[in-house]
């Protein structure tokens, strides 16, 4: 699992099958200290409310099929949590 921020939207108009009304979102990935970390992936929105600005828990590979209501659909990231507040210790 990894924390990312919603940078953005993905309107697509024709989807493969398990991924109709499922909204993707564009994510950047950020390291331990919150700043941006690698190049934006698109993750679907498993949990339907994220947006543009939130910080996200991102999760990859087999575990995003996984996370939607149908599983095993062909996505490479999905957004499984926002994330309220972050504190880690030094």
């Amino acid at each position: 699992m990894q924390l990312a921020e919603v940078i953005g939207t993905v309107v697509a108009s024709v989807k493969a099958d398990g991924l109709e009304g499922v909204r993707f979102l564009i994510v950047q990935p950020l390291d331990r200290d919150l700043v941006p970390r690698g190049f934006p992936v698109v993750a679907a929105d498993a949990v339907t409310m994220a947006g543009p600005g939130d910080t996200v828990n991102v999760v990859a590979s087999r575990e995003a099929a996984l996370a939607l209501p149908v599983p095993f659909v062909p996505v490479d990231h999905a957004v499984v949590g926002i994330v309220d507040h972050v504190e880690r210790d030094r």
